[in-house]
């Protein structure tokens, strides 16, 4: 029964990652035959000032949006648990945005976003609020790409809704028969009891804000206003297929896996030391 996935993922996965580990020791334009430079095209990396501007951002974004998406979806998780009629239907609604294809997603928040007639200003407008130009002011621009992976919480929040159906309920029983109220229940009880999750989620969201950002900072910025919103990905696949240095591309992706898998491990090391603190309490 595996033997379809392996081959789908050496064809697919292992053997063109294989091929960018060795393109990235060489000069390609994809019209010549490669030329073999050695570490040239990793010693341009530590002074290309484009990439350390894209990892700046990157950074930056999944510093805003890896608390707010794995957050957003716990408290709303909570909140349907509680809910009574029609938690199926809020359910499948906070779930939705996931199941939009990537390009339908962000052409529908280019429309939200627009300054003029866009539905988000339109209704801050209504309620006297300030108006920004959200993808062209580069003060906001990063903003509204970090607000579109907020609204994509839908599949953090199956597990976590899953999970704290699972909890059990004869702990909350005993605990409400010694007076622990509710804040004293989520605090030493479904805070700890979720704690896995919640890492499982925060490791899995540390991957995709670096790496799955490409499609809304193509449709929606370009990169811009300037480089405001210039993301790794979208930095790869320029110098790939708009500069067409897919040598140096190549050297950029490996760059990007590298400071993904530093980022994972010091995300590792500081939830494992809020889990041991959460289990010593």
């Amino acid at each position: 029964m595996l033997l379809p996935y392996l081959i789908g993922l050496t064809a697919l996965v292992v053997l063109p990652s294989l091929l960018v580990v060795g393109l990235a020791f060489t000069r390609y334009d994809a019209l010549t035959p490669p030329v073999w430079t050695g570490l040239e095209n990793l010693r341009r990396l530590g002074q290309d000032r484009l990439f350390w501007i894209a990892l700046g951002n990157s950074l930056l974004y999944l510093a805003l949006a890896t608390p707010l998406r794995v957050g957003g979806a716990f408290a709303l998780a909570l909140l349907l648990n509680r809910a009574g009629v029609g938690q199926r239907l809020a359910s499948g609604i906070a779930a939705l945005p996931t199941a939009i294809p990537d390009v339908a997603y962000a052409l529908i928040w280019l429309v939200t976003f627009n300054p003029r007639y866009g539905p988000l200003n339109l209704l801050l407008g209504a309620l006297g609020l300030p108006t920004p130009a959200w993808t062209i002011d580069p003060d906001t621009a990063l903003w509204a790409l970090v607000i579109m992976a907020v609204w994509q919480l839908g599949e953090s929040f199956i597990v976590l809704a899953a999970s704290l159906r699972g909890l059990p309920g004869h702990l909350y029983d005993a605990a409400s028969l010694d007076g622990a109220g509710p804040w004293a229940r989520f605090r030493h009880l479904t805070l700890p009891l979720m704690l896995p999750a919640l890492l499982l989620l925060a490791a899995r969201d540390l991957i995709v804000s670096l790496q799955a950002n490409f499609t809304p900072s193509l449709i929606v910025t370009k990169g811009g206003p300037g480089y405001a919103t210039l993301l790794l990905p979208l930095y790869t696949y320029n110098t790939a297929f708009d500069d067409l240095r897919l040598g140096y591309a190549a050297a950029v992706t490996w760059g990007m896996y590298a400071i993904t898998l530093l980022v994972v491990l010091v995300g590792f090391l500081v939830l494992r030391g809020v889990s041991f603190g959460e289990a010593v309490e």
